[in-house]
């Protein structure tokens, strides 16, 4: 046991950290794209695993053909966009159950991704292509910069754009369909614009992620929606720990990427501690189970506490009438 914690390098720690730091905000745009349809909408969208492949794969073959990555971006997104309008309208109009649609479209989205690619995974060559965001340790401070201002500037888009009409149509949708509808809002097309919305934010960090990795690999969305929702599930206990009543909504759309950060620094703890990478994806899915269990428990830890104090306060007022 001493031999193996004397093996273990807190320097090496410290060096893996930047990158997990930069991982976690690019999937935290991924993350922000799974809390539209998860917390939204209570959708359970698995298009997602497909369409951060697709944003990765179209946004390395632009690159590859002398597009800028900046417009290679804007264009994975738009791609990601069209994926999630078919999911959308498959669930609407066909009348396909939600988890159903979305395996359908992840389905297709795996022979679409290696038709674009032309094979199963593709690479830049980084001596002539130089993107802002890399995995360059020696540029590790310039790629954290830069996708915090652009998880900035998505939180604050989409802050502005659900306190909008159709934002609000949105929401209300999520909350209570029944009554929506009877209002007048078109549900079905808020689900179908909410689902293109969330893929082309999904296949927008599949882009990044490719450029910051610098290939794209058809399985490189292979349990996205877990990481996803992980980073939403984590981001929300905590944050609803510190600030409780405090909670508003930039808050919480803050709180997935902080989610989304401190998934992948245990990430990065655990592989420091040797783990076997086989078992990341085990512990990925305890992790994610606990603190999905986490509101549950609580939930019925204060209506148990909440039963047996009316029960007492019962108990109090038949002994002061006798």
């Amino acid at each position: 046991m001493a031999a193996y914690f004397l093996s273990l390098d807190p320097a090496a720690l410290g060096r893996a950290c930047p990158g997990g730091i930069a991982q976690g905000l690019i999937w935290g745009i991924m993350a922000l794209g799974v809390f539209l349809t998860y917390q939204m909408l209570n959708f359970a969208d698995l298009t997602v695993d497909g369409s951060f492949a697709t944003g990765g794969a179209v946004t390395i073959m632009l690159v590859m053909n002398g597009w800028n990555t900046e417009a290679s971006l804007i264009f994975a997104f738009l791609v990601g966009v069209v994926a999630g309008l078919i999911t959308g309208l498959l669930h609407t109009l066909l009348g396909i159950p939600d988890i159903l649609a979305g395996i359908l479209t992840q389905i297709a989205l795996f022979s679409i991704n290696l038709n674009i690619m032309g094979m199963a995974n593709r690479a830049i060559n980084v001596n002539t292509v130089h993107p802002l965001i890399t995995s360059n340790i020696i540029h590790s401070t310039r790629t954290i910069l830069v996708m915090l201002a652009v998880c900035a500037i998505v939180i604050a888009l989409l802050y502005w754009y659900l306190g909008t009409e159709q934002g609000s149509a949105i929401r209300a949708t999520g909350i209570n369909p029944k009554m929506s509808r009877a209002q007048g809002i078109n549900t079905g097309r808020m689900k179908v614009i909410t689902l293109a919305l969330s893929n082309g934010m999904v296949a927008l960090a599949g882009g990044i992620l490719s450029e910051y990795q610098g290939f794209a690999d058809v399985n490189m969305g292979r349990g996205a929606i877990v990481v996803g929702l992980a980073a939403v599930i984590i981001g929300a206990v905590l944050g609803e720990a510190i600030f409780r009543k405090r909670m508003n909504f930039v808050l919480r759309l803050s709180f997935v990427v902080v989610g989304s950060i401190i998934y992948y620094l245990v990430y990065v703890f655990v592989l420091w501690l040797k783990f076997p990478a086989n078992d990341m994806k085990l512990l990925t899915a305890i992790v994610v189970a606990i603190f999905l269990a986490v509101p549950y428990l609580k939930q019925q830890r204060q209506s148990s506490f909440s039963r047996i104090a009316k029960e007492n306060i019962k108990k109090g007022l038949d002994k002061e009438v006798k």
